[in-house]
């Protein structure tokens, strides 16, 4: 009788001392990459901190996998008492509680977008970019380094694939001198290309 006097007051100390925890209220819901504390007052030697995996389970002696990620502690301890049961003379007291949370990378801000534009030709840096949004041809000729000493000024072509699926060219002339269909103030788009030709001998 004092056994199960003694193991009552037991279970219930346990019980009280996990529900206080913020992490172990049943509302919680589990994720991948948390670590429960699980308990088994008739077997300490089962007493353990188990990983969710990846893919949201659990593994525990005597038990294999259950599913975790997405439910409450008391959902999982129900299944572990469940599963637990046939080992023991009687029921077992099964006791979950959530002994570290997984570390949720934040979201990077819509501000700190970015987009990719490609230079192609006589530019100090060609290759891919990118670059903010609104982002201009000027901005971005500086951000590629600017032009070598064999570059077609005047014939800077800005190659933007339109909504129907065809290739538009306009030109800048960077000298400002005339025969541009843009300017430098033009703000770029995804996938925009900026190619300076080579001039020619007498350009």
């Amino acid at each position: 009788m004092i056994r199960i006097i003694l193991g009552a007051l037991l279970a219930t100390f346990v019980s009280t001392g996990l529900s206080t925890g913020a992490f172990a209220q049943s509302s919680y819901q589990i994720r991948s990459g948390d670590s429960l504390q699980i308990e088994v007052l008739e077997d300490p030697g089962l007493n353990r901190s188990v990983l969710v995996l990846p893919d949201g389970s659990i593994n525990f002696p005597l038990v294999g996998t259950i599913p975790a990620a997405g439910r409450s502690v008391s959902d999982v301890r129900a299944d572990l008492s469940a599963a637990l049961a046939s080992k023991f003379a009687a029921a077992p007291n099964v006791f979950v509680g959530v002994g570290t949370l997984a570390v949720v990378t934040p979201r990077a801000s819509a501000a700190a977008a970015t987009m990719s534009v490609y230079a192609m030709g006589e530019v100090t840096a060609p290759g891919k970019a990118d670059v903010a949004p609104g982002t201009t041809v000027l901005q971005f000729l500086a951000q590629a380094g600017g032009f070598t000493r064999f570059a077609a000024q005047k014939r800077v072509q800005l190659r933007r694939i339109g909504k129907d699926g065809a290739e538009d060219v306009y030109i800048f002339n960077y000298d400002g001198t005339g025969g541009s269909s843009i300017g430098g103030s033009t703000r770029l788009q995804a996938g925009d290309v900026i190619v300076v030709p080579q001039r020619k001998l007498f350009e």
